[in-house]
């Protein structure tokens, strides 16, 4: 391991209860008039958004809202956001929702003052100073689900629509300004939404872990990150107005996309493809994952999960918290295999050549090759 890296974390926090309440506060701090909301379609009508576009109007901010996202954002969803906002005269974006909405909000804002193709950003090198700075509108988010970390992150996965590849777009001004993290906008999260945000969170926070870079900050990020996830997910699962154990699986969300600048690994590797290509949720699949990228990575990580277990209360070491991630998965309905999830076997070469080409692959503690990689869709699928 070489003891160097390049460090930075989030931005301001506004964290509780009833906090969405100090939205126009926020638009204020950042100097926004005229906001457009972006979501995806799913929350557009809810009462949790309605009201929220009514302390905009009340506020006198209007409620503008752009609502034509796809649960996997494409660049089509990009150019009608951007469109919407230039046509609105919109100064800056809310974005609202779970991933997908956040996203691609985040992207809009990045986009609308740009003179360049969305993929000529993409996470590679120094293509992110390509980007004009000073045209990146202001952005405020405001995460309904407790999951993706999306809200204190600097980049959106967009997927390819032509190619049905995800790509990471990258850029530090994509960082929010500010964020509001309300728990009670997640009580009305189903079940299913709940196990697999809460496990893509857990998925962050793994893989971080596991990571063979230098980042000690975000290593213990990750790992208390881990524990508020098995205290809290299975209380928000059981009793979705839980509003304690939403509030900390909110924290666990934020830290783990917090503690992944660290890097992800196999995981994310996996699951982007299939996601790409089948149209999966993102955290589900991930959680399908990862028994099977533990098992790979097992002779790099076991000495550091020995120890992380003892932290989390889990008998055995490695083992142990090998066993408990499959055990919190079955508890929380996660099939065991990507089958189940429409994933087929004939995609798998098509899988692995994308996967190997993810910049999730640079932060896995085992080298990933086509061998190795085929064996791990062998036997999720």
């Amino acid at each position: 391991m070489s003891l160097t890296g390049n460090w930075s974390y989030p931005t301001t926090i506004k964290f509780g209860a009833g906090r969405i309440s100090e939205l126009p506060e926020a638009c204020a701090a950042a100097g926004l008039k005229r906001p457009l909301l972006v979501t995806d379609r799913g929350l557009a009508e809810l009462p949790v958004t309605q009201s929220t576009l009514d302390i905009m109007e009340a506020a006198g901010l209007g409620r503008g809202m752009f609502a034509e996202v796809d649960p996997n954002p494409n660049e089509k969803n990009l150019d009608a956001g951007v469109a919407a906002y230039r046509a609105g005269g919109h100064d800056g974006v809310v974005a609202f929702g779970g991933g997908s909405g956040l996203d691609l909000g985040k992207m809009v804002a990045f986009m609308a003052g740009q003179n360049r193709p969305v993929w000529d950003f993409e996470d590679i090198g120094d293509w992110w100073t390509r980007a004009d700075a000073d045209a990146i509108a202001p952005i405020i988010a405001v995460p309904t689900t407790a999951g993706t970390g999306s809200e204190v992150g600097r980049a959106s996965v967009i997927t390819n629509s032509v190619t049905h590849a995800k790509k990471i777009i990258f850029h530090p001004k994509v960082l929010p300004e500010i964020v509001i993290c309300d728990p009670e906008l997640t009580v009305g999260m189903p079940k299913f939404i709940t196990a697999g945000t809460g496990l893509d969170a857990f998925a962050h926070c793994v893989e971080a872990f596991s990571s063979p870079h230098y980042h000690p900050m975000s290593q213990g990020i990750a790992l208390e990150g881990m524990r508020l996830v098995k205290e809290y997910l299975p209380r928000a699962y059981a009793d979705g107005t839980d509003i304690e154990a939403r509030a900390q699986m909110m924290s666990a969300a934020a830290m783990g996309a917090t503690a992944f600048m660290k890097g992800l690994g196999a995981i994310h590797a996996m699951s982007h493809p299939i996601g790409a290509q089948f149209n999966t949720h993102h955290g589900t699949t991930n959680a399908v994952c990862m028994p099977a990228v533990l098992e790979l990575n097992a002779p790099e990580i076991a000495d550091r999960f020995d120890q992380a277990a003892a932290y989390l209360g889990i008998n055995g070491g490695f083992d142990g918290f090998r066993s408990f991630v499959q055990e919190l998965n079955d508890s929380l309905g996660i099939p065991r295999k990507l089958a189940e999830l429409g994933v087929s076997n004939d995609a798998i070469p098509a899988l692995v050549k994308d996967a190997l080409t993810d910049p999730s692959c640079g932060g896995n503690p085992v080298t990933l090759t086509e061998e190795n990689l085929t064996a791990l869709f062998n036997t999720t699928i």
